[in-house]
């Protein structure tokens, strides 16, 4: 029997979360004594799994990406003869999660956050309220499917002698057809970005967003906007962090000219360092940093930049 995990790929290439769900399944499985089943669609370098823990993966290969999360979550829980079924708390595990616990008739656990205290029955920490809360979810089925939140528990090398078992997955499904797909080339998915630097109105608009680029690039980070920002179209919606916008959760988030209102904290309070910088000392956001600066984000911003540049070198 084994803890079964759907690893997510882009272009043949395993993204980080993936990495990160396969931790978390190996940590299950040394609880529970079971081993570790991958399911990887048309990945190039599936033995890639073993390194963090997969002893076994099944390589799909054929028109994965185009089926419905119904079918997927069919095929994913057709696998499932273990205790739990682990994915990513992404938009691609959100839209199959719950069709592989329905297949399953077992307990959904989103956004998890830890190892469980128990597997037998499965307790564990997850987020709860947009992140403001933490609660502990006990699952009472025989099976449970978990959802990890991203950068919730970590990529950790646990390696091991693994297998890979090839299969096709050409189901016919008349349910979704791609029209077109779009990516963002060399731009780093939020969900996963250890560091995030975001800015809001008080960049004062779009023609000064090259300082905000340039923060990012030496820290080699992602890039972010509040909700205003995005409805002026200054930013594109893919950056919105938010209540209404995507929530991630960086080991650094840094927000510039963000005055901090709830809906925004929302989307942005699981990060686990917080720095904020802006000129308006009564600015809300300053209650739930760790660390602020207070003052003008055209002089501070160009001389963080200097300072990481002068650190690196």
């Amino acid at each position: 029997m084994s803890i079964l995990v759907y690893t997510e790929t882009e272009n043949g290439k395993f993204r980080k979360n993936a990495l990160e769900v396969v931790s978390y399944a190996r940590s299950i499985a040394n609880q529970s004594g079971e081993m570790v089943t991958a399911i990887a669609l048309n990945a190039e370098n599936a033995e890639e799994l073993f390194k963090f823990g997969a002893d076994k993966v099944i390589k799909a290969n054929g028109n994965a990406h185009k089926i419905s999360p119904e079918i997927l979550g069919k095929f994913i829980a057709d696998k499932a003869d273990g205790k739990a079924v682990v994915l990513a708390h992404s938009a691609e595990g959100a839209s199959i999660a719950p069709f592989i616990a329905y297949n399953l008739d077992a307990a959904l656990i989103t956004n998890v956050l830890e190892t469980p205290s128990s597997v037998s029955p499965f307790k564990v920490k997850r987020k709860s309220f947009s992140g403001k809360g933490i609660m502990e979810a006990a699952s009472a089925t025989e099976k449970t499917v978990l959802s990890v939140s991203p950068n919730s528990f970590g990529i950790k090398e646990n390696a091991v002698n693994g297998a890979i078992e090839e299969i096709s997955l050409d189901i016919a499904d008349g349910k979704v057809k791609v029209e077109k797909v779009e990516t963002n080339e060399g731009v780093l998915d939020l969900k996963e970005a250890s560091i995030v630097v975001s800015a809001g109105r008080g960049m004062k608009g779009p023609e000064n967003w090259g300082m905000i680029e340039d923060l990012a690039q030496v820290l080699g980070a992602a890039t972010a906007c509040s909700k205003p920002v995005s409805d002026m179209d200054w930013r594109p919606h893919s950056e919105h962090v938010g209540q209404t916008g995507k929530a991630i959760a960086p080991n650094l988030y840094i927000a510039v000219g963000i005055s901090g209102a709830i809906q925004h904290l929302a989307g942005v309070n699981a990060s686990k360092n917080i720095v904020v910088i802006n000129n308006d000392p009564e600015a809300p956001f300053f209650k739930s940093a760790d660390y602020g600066i207070v003052g003008d984000a055209f002089e501070i911003v160009p001389k963080l930049t200097e300072a990481i540049k002068k650190y690196k070198n």
